[in-house]
């Protein structure tokens, strides 16, 4: 049996239809049942809590793997509340034997992360320094509609024509589309696992956020003028156009933005030849795939 946490969000609500298409046996946990569509034929829908420790225990009970797509941007403290549900999950899982967690985390490298990615790989860590066996998998830029990261590109792309962007938005990632992570973590739930592994997860194509705006307006039919200038405040800059495009994704789109200097490239291999049948699209099919 699979416990899926973060079941109604993005990530999980794509996985748990890969999941019920298989037949599955699926615990679907949420704070907020209600959120979810009524159990499917292999799926069982329960109440709990990330940050309630009693009610986890049993919702891990017999299950072979917990699947965590579990985080928070929207709070002060979302580091915090990220740190301690990870806590809570780890020791969950070991005191019901679970056999492997599987979670979603991001790509990125060295001491100057942005605190969403630093909050993102933490969890990570936590989760692997329990004593359940964890398959992280690191992902840069999802593309698809209802991604946050997405519909950040989105906002931006269709609704200014023209701006000075900051010259940080020449950092390279690897955007992935949706249906491509989904199969990275339905294959993760199979993979040898005798320890703890960090998978690095990402399209096959490398290039800067700014290119990746572009790519996009040309797809779009667009015409869009966007340089970059390195001396303009951007976080300033970008919040100043996002306040207009949709005030009430703000403080999670400065989130995102933030991450953006950061480099999200794949830097290790090793998901390659761990899942050989998973083969994520080019970046153009990607984009033609999440519209």
């Amino acid at each position: 049996m699979i416990a899926l946490t973060g079941a109604s969000g993005y990530i999980g609500s794509h996985l748990l239809q890969v999941l019920e298409a298989e037949g599955l046996p699926v615990r679907a946990l949420s704070r907020s049942p209600e959120r979810l569509p009524a159990g499917g034929r292999t799926t069982e829908v329960v109440e709990a809590d990330l940050l309630d420790a009693s009610s986890l225990v049993p919702a891990f009970d017999g299950a072979d793997a917990v699947v965590y797509l579990a985080h928070g941007l929207g709070g002060d403290d979302f580091a915090r509340v990220d740190r301690q549900a990870a806590s809570n999950a780890a020791e969950a899982a070991e005191a019901a034997g679970v056999g492997r967690f599987v979670y979603l985390g991001g790509l990125g490298s060295g001491d100057d992360l942005s605190p969403h990615l630093q909050s993102r790989q933490e969890v990570g860590r936590i989760l692997r320094e329990s004593g359940v066996p964890t398959a992280e998998l690191r992902a840069s830029i999802v593309l698809g509609e209802g991604s946050a990261s997405y519909d950040l590109l989105t906002a931006v792309v269709d609704h200014v024509p023209a701006a000075a962007v900051p010259d940080w938005a020449r950092s390279q990632a690897q955007p992935i589309h949706v249906d491509d992570v989904v199969a990275y973590l339905r294959a993760a739930l199979d993979v040898d696992l005798p320890v703890s592994k960090i998978y690095e997860i990402g399209g096959p194509d490398r290039l800067s956020y700014l290119d990746l705006m572009n790519l996009y307006a040309t797809e779009q039919g667009l015409t869009r003028f966007f340089v970059p200038v390195p001396v303009l405040p951007g976080v300033d800059l970008w919040q100043r156009a996002l306040e207009r495009v949709a005030p009430e994704q703000l403080t999670i789109w400065l989130r995102l933005v933030e991450s953006l200097r950061n480099e999200t490239t794949v830097q290790d291999d090793a998901a390659l030849a761990a899942f050989p049948d998973v083969r994520p699209r080019p970046v153009v099919d990607a984009l033609r795939a999440a519209a």
